[in-house]
């Protein structure tokens, strides 16, 4: 904080630059600094005085986490902020290179990174070392209201979320992600088959599953939530059980002896979806629970199961009005079908949905 002319004002090591023919700065920002010089207050302002989205408050928690987590090896972006204000650059000899003044009480709208800067403030609250940390904010400089909400649409309008896969290829930190990373180059029927960046496969793709679908396949066989990891073991009993699965699965190796063509499985079979992989998973978890000592011979039932679309069996369960359908329903539904072909009780929950459908189907 220095003393200027005009008052009091926060300075900043900074660089400078020019894009679209107006000056702005990236300036280096402790985090103890950014909830007191950022304010961010959306029930004092209405949406079209403001620069900024709502506050979506359910994202915090997570964000805050992952801070508090992971203190030697998390990355923020930078904020894109605009002040409202005259600034002050000061060369320190290197061209582009000096501090930046900022008065203290210039308005400062935030056009990208409002959920950072309330994760950064309750973060501070329960480990406040973060504070010597510091981020990246850019200043575009008296831009007025109307010129920040139009940064702000721009910002985000390009703003393109990674798929699924995607996300789940890159994370390092999510064991399941991790699981089905490893299943994809080491597991049958995954190997040279599991679809790494995109959700979704195309109809002449020589892919079959997603490595997202993989990996909620998993999280069903395991039993387990969004945020819980896996033991050694259990990565083990997955491992052995898709290993399994395709030793009983008869379409699985006709295609890794290509006497089945990818296109042609994806185009007949339900298990070429994620929509059957996910079933297959909560298969295996009723069947773990139930026959933990013999289930590898319990599974080679499978062979029996007709998947074909073409089978009655799979309308209103697996297909709606003849398209799969991931919906929660229609897995339920896909995986009773399979637990009565192997001998498997239905839960509660799993017979009351099973003798809806029934009455639907008799209708």
């Amino acid at each position: 904080m220095n003393n200027s002319q005009d008052g009091y004002c926060f300075s900043f090591p900074a660089v400078s630059g020019m894009q679209a023919g107006k000056p702005f700065y990236i300036a280096t920002c402790p985090l103890s600094t950014i909830p007191k010089i950022f304010v961010f207050d959306e029930d004092e302002v209405p949406p079209e005085l403001r620069a900024q989205r709502t506050l979506n408050k359910s994202r915090i928690p997570e964000m805050v986490r992952y801070l508090i987590e992971n203190p030697k090896d998390y990355v923020f972006s930078a904020l894109t902020v605009s002040v409202a204000s005259t600034v002050t650059f000061t060369e320190s000899g290197i061209s582009g290179l000096g501090t930046l003044s900022v008065p203290m009480d210039a308005q400062i709208l935030i056009n990208d990174g409002q959920h950072r800067r309330a994760a950064i403030e309750a973060a501070l609250k329960e480990k406040p070392e973060l504070g010597h940390d510091n981020i990246a904010v850019l200043f575009f400089v008296d831009e007025g209201l109307e010129r920040s909400q139009q940064m702000f649409a721009d910002l985000n309008k390009y703003a393109i979320k990674p798929s699924p896969s995607l996300g789940a290829l890159y994370d390092l930190r999510d064991e399941s992600s991790e699981l089905a990373r490893y299943q994809a180059k080491h597991i049958k029927p995954f190997v040279g088959f599991t679809e790494m960046e995109k959700s979704s496969i195309s109809s002449k793709s020589s892919k079959l599953f997603t490595l997202s679908s993989l990996k909620q396949a998993n999280r069903a066989l395991l039993g387990k939530g969004m945020k819980e990891g896996f033991s050694e073991e259990e990565k083990i009993l997955s491992n052995e059980y898709w290993q399994t699965v395709f030793q009983a699965t008869p379409e699985w190796q006709m295609i890794l002896n290509k006497e089945l063509s990818p296109s042609q499985f994806r185009q007949e079979y339900i298990h070429a979806h994620g929509v059957g992989l996910h079933a297959l998973g909560s298969l295996g978890c009723a069947l773990l629970t139930a026959k933990p000592n013999d289930w590898k011979e319990a599974i080679k039932q499978l062979k029996n199961v007709d998947w074909r679309k073409s089978n009655p069996q799979w309308a209103q369960r697996s297909m709606l009005h003849g398209r799969l359908s991931k919906a929660s329903t229609n897995i339920m539904l896909t995986t009773n079908a399979l637990k009565m072909a192997l001998g498997l009780a239905l839960t509660p929950d799993e017979r009351t949905l099973e003798n809806k459908h029934i009455t639907e189907a008799e209708a």
